[in-house]
């Protein structure tokens, strides 16, 4: 503090009474350390703010960076397994590309008409193996392919084994009688011609 706040206000001598200009000037001089300390607590004031300011962004500060490094920390783990998975996935597709080009490739060469007939029954059963090998890595490939989608990226449709047509599994039961139907129909007729040429001829 000046040394001016530290004399006192009225400085007056015991003998005598003050005159009026030692007054005014006593009463301004206070006046001055007034405003003086008004404006010292002001300051100390904007400084307290200032710092109560700087208090909390520090706290927002250190809040905000264990968050976000939590939260970065846990993404980056995610991503790199997906990203793994990803590749995994992106090789998988690749193999199973190359081993179905090499089977349709090995399909498409199968030329009947070229077989002599002393090796047509070597070259049948070559072309059998030919044919069950591409439908064994068909079926395995399209289970794992289809495992790891959330839908059925290869859909697949309807198959033949062994000269015999595979219905899908959702057929209803009406489909399946009217197959069974269609399937009889020709023995009924036959039956019915059967019992009529029958009774014509005992009659």
């Amino acid at each position: 503090m000046s040394e001016s706040m530290k004399e006192p206000f009225l400085d007056l001598p015991d003998e005598q009474s003050p005159s009026p200009e030692l007054l005014d000037s006593q009463v301004q001089r206070a006046q001055e350390q007034l405003l003086q300390l008004k404006r010292q607590q002001e300051q100390i004031e904007k400084q307290k703010r200032e710092l109560e300011e700087l208090s909390r962004k520090q706290e927002d500060l250190e809040k905000g960076r264990a968050d976000m490094i939590e939260k970065l920390t846990r993404s980056l783990v995610v991503i790199e397994r997906e990203t793994y998975e990803a590749e995994k996935r992106v090789e998988q597709l690749r193999l199973t590309n190359a081993t179905f080009a090499q089977h349709l490739d090995s399909l498409e060469r199968i030329n009947p008409k070229s077989w002599s007939n002393s090796d047509l029954h070597k070259e049948l059963s070559k072309a059998l193996s030919a044919v069950d090998d591409a439908r064994a890595e068909y079926t395995k490939s399209l289970t794992k392919i289809n495992a790891k989608s959330d839908g059925e990226v290869i859909k697949p449709g309807p198959t033949v084994e062994e000269g015999y047509y595979t219905p899908p599994d959702d057929a209803s039961f009406a489909v399946w009688l009217k197959r069974g139907f269609a399937f009889t129909l020709p023995v009924l007729i036959f039956g019915l011609s059967a019992l009529l040429v029958f009774y014509f001829m005992r009659g």
